[in-house]
């Protein structure tokens, strides 16, 4: 018997995918949805896996701090730059950041002992999405 939730977050973001020949090579960017799972064999003596509240409180916050409105760039980008020369908002990743790469790097950060996120689905488009689950620890797969 497995108890699953899943808590979504929404949030706009801009990006860039560099060595790449399609439209994506463009700035571009996206109204992204992220769902993060967590799953555990049995509830709390609250009956929960775990709070809503909690979830959102930690990954929320992250997103909303970190690529909320921000144009998400690889290190190597050359408008990292210009927009930091700018002072506009943008975050900076050590690969492409692609839906694959970018639900793996939101897991990286905001899972933890606290809060042991099994996956993260990020929505790129209302059709495509791109997954990242952990191992059976909990741990980046």
């Amino acid at each position: 018997m497995t108890y699953k939730v899943t808590t979504t977050i929404d949030f706009s973001y801009g990006h860039r995918l560099l060595n790449y020949e399609g439209e994506c090579r463009h700035l571009h960017g996206h109204n992204g949805r992220v769902e993060v799972d967590i799953q555990t064999p049995e509830t709390d003596y609250r009956g929960m896996v775990v709070d809503f509240s909690d979830v959102k409180d930690i990954v929320k916050t992250w997103i909303d701090e970190n690529l909320d409105h921000r144009m998400i760039l690889h290190r190597d980008d050359p408008l990292v730059a210009v927009l930091s020369e700018l002072g506009e908002a943008h975050y900076v990743i050590d690969c492409n950041p692609t839906a694959e790469n970018l639900a793996a790097h939101i897991h990286e950060m905001t899972s933890s002992d606290q809060l042991r996120i099994d996956e993260i689905r990020l929505w790129e488009t209302a059709n495509s999405y791109a997954t990242y689950r952990a191992d059976t620890n909990g741990h980046q797969s």
